[in-house]
């Protein structure tokens, strides 16, 4: 293959990266659908007996752990929601 045979195939190459790069800055999926996935909402009254469920776990639990990480999660989707 020719040197210039080579050459000519840079551009491409260069234009497939930087949309790639594009690509990973697009906002939301190409279904329609925004970035941000919703928050699901519970009752007062499944919100009393999960906390009463958890008061019930032992010092030191894993699950509680979980929901805390849980709740950091609903904070910023909510926080996503509203900047859209």
């Amino acid at each position: 293959m020719p040197f210039s045979a080579r050459c000519s195939r840079l551009p491409h190459v260069v234009l497939m990266i930087v949309m790639l790069w594009l690509s990973g800055c697009a906002r939301g999926g190409s279904d329609g659908a925004g970035p941000c996935p919703p928050v699901v909402v519970y009752s007062a009254a499944d919100q009393a007996r999960a906390a009463a469920e958890v008061e019930t776990l032992p010092e030191g639990s894993v699950v509680v752990r979980m929901l805390s990480d849980y709740a950091v999660m609903r904070d910023q989707v909510r926080i996503c929601s509203r900047v859209r």
